[in-house]
Order: C-alpha cells, then sequence, then structure tokens
C-alpha cells in the first residue's frame, strides 16, 4: 500500500489540493466502514502527503453523518503522523473577523450522539485529552501562516455544534459569555480519534462570518460562508505547504505515545476480532505485555 506522512483534511471550500504532485487515488476500507471519499495521494514541496475532501466528493456529507472513525483510521492505514485540518467557522469575538484565520488550542463539546472514539465493544481505553491539539503542531502552523502574510490568531476555544443548522442567537450569546472564540462543526471528533491514533492533529479555522450575534453583520448564510472561503482557500493552501516544508519534527508530544498507558482491559479479555481490526493502533501495546 501506498503510504503517506502528512494528511490535509479539506472542508467547505477546500476540496482539492492543485499543488500535488504524482497523484494517485486510493480507495481504503476498515473496520468502522468507508471514508468520505478516496484518499488522494501525492508529493508537496517533496514530501509524501494524502489528501481528503471531508465531505466527499461534491460536498455530499453534512457534519452529523460524516464517518470520522473512518476517516482517521484510513489515515493511520497510511501511516500518516501529521493531520493539518481546514475548516469553516463563525467568529464569537469582535476582533475575530472573517477571512481571519484561527489556531485554536481548546474545544467546547455541543454535538449529540457521534461516535467519537475507536474503543468499545469489549474494549476499553481513555487517553489524556485536555490539550486536544498538537501543540508543536499548532506553533508550527502558526508560524508558517505567519511567514505568508495570513493574520492569524493563535490559540482560542472552538466550540462544534451540531448542526447543520446554524446557531440561534440566544446560543451565540451563551457561548460568547463562555469566553469561546470560534464556532463550526467538524473538528472536535477527528481531534479526538487523532489523539486515539496517535496522529498530531493541528486545525485552520477560516473565519467565514460572526455566526449571528453581531448587530451590525447579517446573520451567517451559506452564500456569504462559501464566499469567504474562497477568498481564503489560497492562504490556506500556501499555509499548508508551508508548514509541510518543516515537517517532520521529532515527536516528543503526549500525541504519539498517547495509548501507551491508556489500554485499560487486560490483554486475555481482548477479543481476536478487535485484535486484529485495531491492529494498527494497539498492536505495539498488546506486543509489550506478553
Amino acid at each position: 500500500m501506498a503510504k503517506a506522512q502528512v494528511g490535509i483534511i479539506g472542508g467547505s471550500g477546500l476540496y482539492q489540493m492543485d499543488e500535488l504532485q504524482e497523484m494517485k487515488e486510493v480507495s481504503l476500507k476498515t473496520p468502522f466502514g468507508q471514508p468520505s471519499g478516496k484518499y488522494v495521494l501525492g508529493k508537496l514541496t517533496g514530501k509524501r502527503v494524502a489528501f481528503l475532501a471531508r465531505h466527499g466528493k461534491g460536498h455530499r456529507i453534512p457534519p452529523s453523518e460524516l464517518n470520522f472513525r473512518a476517516n482517521i483510521f484510513g489515515f493511520k492505514l497510511l501511516g500518516v503522523e501529521y493531520i493539518l485540518s481546514a475548516s469553516a467557522v463563525g467568529s464569537l469575538k469582535e476582533n475575530i473577523h472573517p477571512l481571519d484565520i484561527v489556531i485554536p488550542d481548546q474545544f467546547i463539546d455541543r454535538t449529540r450522539g457521534r461516535i467519537s472514539t475507536f474503543f468499545g465493544s469489549g474494549l476499553a481505553g481513555h487517553v489524556s485529552f485536555a490539550h486536544p491539539f498538537c501543540s508543536i503542531l499548532s506553533q508550527r502552523l502558526y508560524d508558517a501562516g505567519m511567514r505568508t502574510g495570513a493574520k492569524l490568531h493563535r490559540g482560542g476555544t472552538y466550540v462544534c455544534m451540531e448542526g447543520p443548522q446554524f446557531s440561534t442567537l440566544a446560543e451565540s450569546n451563551l457561548y460568547r459569555s463562555w469566553g469561546a472564540d470560534v464556532i463550526g462543526m467538524t473538528n472536535l471528533q477527528e481531534a479526538k480519534l487523532a489523539r486515539e491514533a496517535e496522529i498530531c492533529y493541528a486545525t485552520m479555522a477560516l473565519v467565514t462570518d460572526y455566526d449571528c450575534w453581531h448587530e451590525s453583520e447579517e446573520a451567517v448564510t451559506v452564500d456569504a460562508v462559501i464566499a469567504n472561503l474562497t477568498k481564503n482557500a489560497e492562504t490556506a493552501h500556501r499555509m499548508i505547504m508551508e508548514t509541510i516544508k518543516g515537517l517532520p519534527f521529532e515527536r516528543t508530544c503526549q500525541c504519539a505515545s498517547a495509548l501507551e498507558y491508556g489500554i485499560i482491559t487486560q490483554p486475555d479479555h481482548i477479543s481476536k476480532k478487535k485484535r486484529e481490526e485495531l491492529a494498527p493502533l494497539i498492536g505495539k501495546y498488546l506486543k509489550r505485555k506478553k
């Protein structure tokens, strides 16, 4: 199987990376079903990368129907150690303007019923998630953005809402009262699963609007989101390319060994099926416990 070290998840408005060279499409099967689409493998600034359109070709899959487990597990199968994610968000702060880019460092979960773990069905595991983004990769992404001249904000809290509807005014004001910075519909599950898969994860939150709280701005619409994302797409591409130039780095972060002490179930109580399904994640740790 073809391999890649860096994964790129493109969200609304970022559906492909035209800069990829030696492109090859790969379809993957996972124990969790089908990913959003084919992974596009190739070289970017001389590094092996894998690109996945989060919402599928033609933007067919809404946030609540995304198979996050299959998407992240697919990257693991490809050998990916770093994931750079791009997604549309609304601003919850006056000083975070449309067309700005936020590199968040925290989450608030407002989703309902989404599966956010590879564990269960006879295997219990727990990973640390106090700091949900890879701090090293996030800093590399921020530094790359500064070199490209992007309007950036380092750090901030991302509210992940269920959707697909946008916020009510009351909800938007509630999140502002909590001190949250941006709101979106996709990144939380990706970050949780990437941590379980021991993949470094960082995101570019591409600001498209002021949600619906801003008195002098119109409430968010799809047209406004797409228009601003299109304007920001070139900047996002430059940031991704500049970040990848500086990879890899020595993975001394908690992401690289998140599962080392996370598997709670005793090895002799883990079924053969579960061992085989999750071998890319847990195989090396089960061998140590024999």
